[in-house]
């Protein structure tokens, strides 16, 4: 019998193409390369430009064909210890580094497919935080959003995901995800408020952030590391001091308070008899002395300086690399409105979540083909059970397609949803099978408008009963409520009909 292509069937077939195309990427397929995932925030490749999600191609020109090509280009050039140069050609340019060890790159196979999975999957950390000892409005948790997602962006932590959620109770939670990648920094940023004030005696004269701060320097002219030196303590300490440029405003209000200091005559030269004290989370990181020229000046220059200790002077370096690099993103984006609370941070190895993939692949494969068997025994058609099989797995591609397509991360949750959304559309199947077989005098065409009646009951139902799951909780079950939904509305406009189509033309 040739199968007559309704719209119905032929809208299953477009969707079904169009999910096909949204799913797999050009870019996986056809370029060679590994892609960055996560780079260390003290890397000089980030002062150089370099992000997450460039493709590196070629190491000291060297083909990148897989992952396993770059860790091992880098594990054999940074063996002897010795410091070497290597140069690194991605598809945004070249970076060159000069070290004694393979810098902290995390790198990831090139994506074959446009879907964008989930920590329990890919690997990473998540972060559920709160305000400590206040409870936030929504206006307050989306400043809070904004603030924490501007600081870990310049802070060079790319690959993230800060959204605002809430609880059952009402109360608000900022959840961050950090995909591919488990930063040492993230903690230590979120746990400290990072509120900053410049203060001359008792006065304060700029704060961080835009109002105050128009720019800050990073770059080597306007940024460095200088006076490494040891200390009759053992360690060493290392110097460091950086450019900002100040608004106007806060230009007028140092001139302001200068003006009413006097002058301090010294060997050294003369200074006013104030400093400016640089204070972060209410302690003192440096106290500057201000030239007498400065007196009552409105300027817009200011040099911000500080120091970094270590027990070595490359450890001293690096740890006055990191104060810097800190420093200056808190004078970039200002300080979190309030002091926060880390509720829950959790992190997930990729290897575990390739795991988790091969599990539910085995799984999902074993049961599609027990429901194939017993749909077989049952209703004794190969055609029926092959129109079964077809229509759940072209479900599941459109399910996939849609979430590629609005760039919805895919975790367990989310799978979850998947697989209850098959099982869902199994039942709403056999129901429409059923009714097409049961021998009554009622017309194919009501048999079916009866089970499709059953099947619109049964998907309000659920529509409503996964409503909380959508609302509530930290955010974890939403892409479990996300998937569910998405699948059983799929489900009952394009593959419950199409299917029942099918079947019609079937017993005609």
């Amino acid at each position: 019998m040739k199968l007559k292509l309704t719209w119905r069937i032929w809208l299953l077939i477009i969707l079904l193409g169009l999910s096909l195309l949204a799913i797999f990427s050009s870019t996986g397929l056809t370029n060679s390369g590994v892609e960055v995932a996560s780079i260390d925030s003290n890397s000089s490749l980030i002062e150089q430009g370099m992000i997450s999600g460039e493709i590196i191609t070629e190491i000291d020109g060297q083909t990148i064909s897989s992952l396993q090509d770059f860790t091992e280009i880098l594990s054999t050039k940074y063996s002897s210890g010795e410091k070497v140069k290597t140069s690194f050609t991605t598809n945004r340019g070249e970076y060159i580094v000069y070290t004694n060890e393979a810098p902290e790159i995390t790198a990831k196979e090139l994506s074959k497919t446009n879907l964008e999975l989930g920590l329990d999957l890919a690997g990473g950390a998540r972060a559920i935080v709160k305000a400590e000892n206040k409870s936030l409005t929504q206006k307050e948790l989306n400043d809070l959003t904004a603030i924490t997602n501007n600081r870990l962006n310049a802070f060079g932590l790319t690959d993230l995901k800060v959204v605002p959620v809430s609880d059952l109770s009402g109360e608000n939670f900022m959840l961050i995800e950090i995909a591919g990648a488990t930063p040492k920094d993230l903690k230590k940023l979120l746990s400290e408020q990072g509120k900053f004030e410049a203060r001359i005696g008792n006065e304060t004269v700029f704060i961080g952030g835009e109002r105050d701060i128009a720019s800050v320097g990073r770059d080597a002219q306007n940024a460095r590391i200088e006076s490494c030196n040891p200390s009759q303590d053992g360690k060493y300490y290392c110097n460091f001091n950086f450019a900002i440029t100040l608004s106007p405003e806060a230009a007028q209000r140092h001139a302001d308070v200068t003006d009413k200091l006097t002058v301090n005559v010294t060997e050294q030269g003369n200074y006013l008899s104030e400093k400016l004290d640089l204070v972060l989370d209410e302690v003192l990181v440096d106290s500057l002395l201000i030239s007498e020229s400065l007196k009552g000046r409105v300027t817009t220059q200011i040099s911000i300086s500080g120091s970094g200790s270590g027990e070595s002077e490359e450890a001293a370096y690096n740890n006055a690399k990191s104060e810097m690099k800190q420093l200056q993103t808190i004078l970039m984006t200002g300080s979190l409105p309030f002091k926060l609370e880390i509720v829950k941070l959790d992190t997930i190895s990729p290897t575990l979540g390739n795991e988790f993939v091969k599990t539910i692949l085995i799984a999902g494969l074993a049961v599609t083909l027990a429901v194939v068997v017993i749909i077989f025994v049952r209703y004794r058609s190969w055609k029926s059970s092959l129109a079964l099989v077809v229509t759940t797995l072209s479900e599941v591609i459109i399910i996939l397609g849609a979430a590629a397509l609005i760039r919805w991360n895919l975790d367990l949750p989310g799978i979850a949803g998947i697989l209850a959304t098959i099982g869902t559309g199994i039942d709403d199947l056999i129901i429409i099978m059923d009714e097409s077989t049961s021998e009554t005098r009622i017309s194919l065409k009501q048999r079916l408008k009866r089970a499709f009646a059953i099947i619109m009951g049964a998907y309000a139902t659920s529509m409503v009963s996964l409503l909380p799951l959508f609302m509530a909780g930290t955010g974890l079950l939403k892409g479990f409520a996300v998937t569910t939904m998405l699948g059983l509305t799929i489900g009952v406009l394009i593959t419950r009909p199409a299917f029942s189509d099918i079947i019609k033309q079937f017993k005609k």
